[in-house]
C-alpha cells in the first residue's frame, strides 16, 4: 500500500513542487495548480489526469480509480484508492500529473536529467 509519505518523497523530488496543507488536506502544486491532493482520511489521492482518458481508466480498474464528484468532473482529474495502488504505478500518476501543469521547458528539463 502507498501512503502519503511515499507521494511526498517521490513529488518532492519534481522541479518546482511544493507542498501545502489546506482545509486539513495535503496537496503538492506547481504555482498556484494542484496536481495531487489527499482526502482528509488520506485513503483517496487526487491526481491530475486528461478529461478524455479519464473514463478509460476508471473502467479499466473501477477497484483503484474513481471519477472526482460531479463538481470536480469539469477538471482534468481522477481519484485514486490508496490501498490499491502499486509504489511505481503512484510514481507513474503523480510524474504524469505534474507533467500536465509545469512549463514546457521545465518539463523537458526533468526528462533529460531523468533519461540514462
Amino acid at each position: 500500500m502507498v501512503t502519503v509519505e511515499d507521494v511526498r518523497r517521490f513529488a518532492l523530488t519534481l522541479p518546482r513542487t511544493t507542498e501545502h496543507l489546506i482545509r486539513d488536506r495535503v496537496k503538492f502544486r506547481v504555482g498556484r495548480i494542484v496536481y495531487v491532493a489527499f482526502s482528509r482520511d488520506e485513503t483517496i489521492m487526487g491526481f491530475g489526469f486528461p478529461k478524455e482518458e479519464r473514463a478509460a481508466l476508471v473502467a479499466a480498474d473501477p477497484g483503484t480509480f474513481l471519477l472526482p464528484r460531479e463538481s470536480d468532473l469539469r477538471y482534468h482529474w481522477v481519484e485514486a484508492r490508496m490501498a490499491a495502488l502499486e509504489p511505481d504505478e503512484m510514481r507513474e500518476l503523480v510524474l504524469e500529473a505534474w507533467r500536465m501543469c509545469v512549463p514546457k521547458k521545465v518539463r523537458l528539463e526533468q526528462e533529460r536529467a531523468a533519461t540514462p
